[in-house]
Formats: structure tokens, C-alpha cells, sequence
């Protein structure tokens, strides 16, 4: 058995070798990092056959159980869905108040219907994409804006198509817009101010001629009905029987020589039959039966 000395160690227990860090053991520190070798051992993938095959396996069976717990899923989904809205009550977060913004009367019940809201619903769950949506198909919106206003408002911006006129085609009447297109639902009983128009292709001639009347009042306030002929030109038929024919192409060129007559002859006062504009050189104005016609001035008596 070796001596050992009082407050030493064995005397068989190797010195550390010269040149190595104090307190170096046999082993190394347990702490200390993985040598080149190791690290390139780590780095090395099993892509041997068997490897593979047990990958795409696993894959496969991995896939077998989303698939069958696809149902159970939606479920989780829909209590999860329960639960908020069971939150969101519990906070006071539930519609009470819709606001509609820029809607007529008329068009505000169609849109009512449209949006499918409840009062009492929770607030955080509506779909205002879907909302949003559903306005929109409604004949008489252009366009809508909707707006969740926490805790228990919905604010719907809705613009509407324009109102241009009134079309009667076929003994049936419309309102249209600006593009000619008919606004569904509208009543055209309810628009006794607009213009009427009549005939086929009226409904897509009427933004090109309708400008140019409301520039004159003074006639546009006689003009009973707009009458497109032939799809290519416009006859205005006056509240006094009268008609204006105006020609297919250069309309407003047309409706300055008219400004003109009756600035210099007072015409639409004195009344006409009709006046042909369709002909720019040759202007044709045939009197009605009962306008008056100037009387000529006695001849001078011969001097005595």
C-alpha cells in the first residue's frame, strides 16, 4: 500500500504534465466546447433508405390525423369563437346603435335589410368586410364605407348613384343615372324633377345632351320631354306643344343659333309650331296657328 503523507495525496498520482494549465484534469471541464471532430459528427444526416422511408412514414401518418380531426377542428374553432363573444358581452362590447350616413329615404330600408345585423350582437365579431359587401349590392349604392365604433356602434357611409333622369322606353319608366345605368327600386313617381327622357338609347345619350340644357334655363324650364330618334338625335318636345329638332352631330352649335333667335326675336315668348335646327344653313321656324302676325304699317296718305 503506498504511503501517503499527512495533508498531501497518494504518491503514485501523476503530476500534470509540463506545459499544461493549472488545473487541468484528465478529463477536461465539463463545460468545455465540442472539439472540430465532434461537430462535424453532429453535422452529418442519416439519408440512408431506411431514414428516408421512416421520414415520408411519419409524414403520412401525420397528415392521416389532421385530415380525420378536420371536424373537431371547426369545432374547437367555433367554441373558441363562443368564447370571445362571451367576453366581448361580459364587456359591454354588444351593437346597440346603427348610424347610416348619406342615405335617402328611400334607399335606407333596402340598406337596413342588407346589412343582417342584430342589436345585442357581440361587436368584435362582425365581418365588415362582408357588411361591407352586402350595401354595396344594393341597386341604389355606389359605393360604402362601414366603421365598427367601440363599444356598441356601426357606422355605415354610404354614396349613392346620382339620379339623371327619368326614361320611359317600351311603356315602362325608369330612373337612371349618370352612366345610363337603371338604379333598381327606384320609383320614378317620386322624381317629378327630373328631365324625362324617351325612346331607345335614350338612357345612354342623356349625359351628353342634358348639360348643355341646364346652361339655359330659359329653355330647359319649357322642355317637357327629351325624344331620342333613331338613336342618333333629340327632338325636344316643350311644355306648349312646340318642338325644337335638333340636329345628330354638333348639338350645341345648334342651341347657340337658338340662343340667338331669341335674343334678337324673342322666340321662345312669342310661340312656334317647330323649329328645325338640323340644317345649320338653312333654319326653318314655322309659327303656331294662334301666334300672332304683325300687322303691316299703313302706307303714308299723299300729300295734298
Amino acid at each position: 500500500m503506498p504511503a501517503v503523507v499527512r495533508g498531501g495525496r497518494r504518491q503514485n498520482q501523476q503530476a500534470p504534465k509540463r506545459g499544461a494549465p493549472a488545473g487541468a484534469s484528465r478529463g477536461g471541464p465539463r463545460n468545455a466546447p465540442a472539439t472540430p471532430a465532434k461537430v462535424a459528427a453532429l453535422g452529418k444526416l442519416d439519408l440512408s433508405p431506411r431514414a428516408v422511408m421512416i421520414a415520408l412514414f411519419s409524414g403520412v401518418v401525420v397528415l392521416g390525423i389532421v385530415l380525420a380531426t378536420g371536424a373537431r377542428a371547426d369545432r374547437i374553432g367555433a367554441s373558441v369563437d363562443q368564447g370571445i363573444a362571451s367576453v366581448a358581452s361580459g364587456l359591454g362590447l354588444t351593437l346597440d346603435r346603427v348610424h347610416i350616413t348619406g342615405a335617402s329615404a328611400e334607399a335606407t330600408p333596402s340598406i337596413r335589410r342588407a346589412l343582417q345585423v342584430r342589436a345585442g350582437q357581440p361587436i368584435t365579431t362582425l365581418d365588415l368586410a362582408a357588411i361591407q359587401a352586402r350595401v354595396q349590392s344594393v341597386g341604389w349604392v355606389e359605393s360604402a364605407r362601414v366603421v365598427r365604433l367601440l363599444p356598441d356602434t356601426l357606422i355605415v357611409e354610404v354614396v349613392e348613384h346620382d339620379r339623371l333622369a327619368v326614361w320611359q322606353s317600351g311603356g315602362r319608366a325608369f330612373v337612371v343615372d349618370g352612366s345610363g345605368k337603371v338604379i333598381p327600386g327606384a320609383d320614378p313617381g317620386r322624381y317629378p324633377g327630373l328631365p324625362l327622357i324617351v325612346g331607345q338609347g335614350a338612357d345612354q345619350a342623356a349625359a351628353e345632351i342634358l348639360p348643355l340644357l341646364d346652361q339655359r334655363p330659359r329653355l330647359m324650364g319649357r322642355v317637357d320631354a327629351l325624344v331620342r330618334v333613331d338613336e342618333r338625335r333629340w327632338d325636344l318636345r316643350l311644355k306648349d306643344g312646340s318642338l325644337i329638332q335638333l340636329p345628330a352631330t354638333r348639338q350645341e352649335a345648334a342651341l347657340i343659333q337658338l340662343d340667338a333667335m331669341d335674343q334678337r326675336e324673342r322666340l321662345l315668348d312669342l310661340g312656334f309650331s317647330r323649329v328645325d335646327l338640323r340644317t345649320p344653313e338653312a333654319i326653318a321656324v314655322r309659327p303656331s296657328a294662334d301666334t300672332p302676325v304683325p300687322s303691316p304699317e299703313p302706307a303714308p296718305s299723299p300729300a295734298v
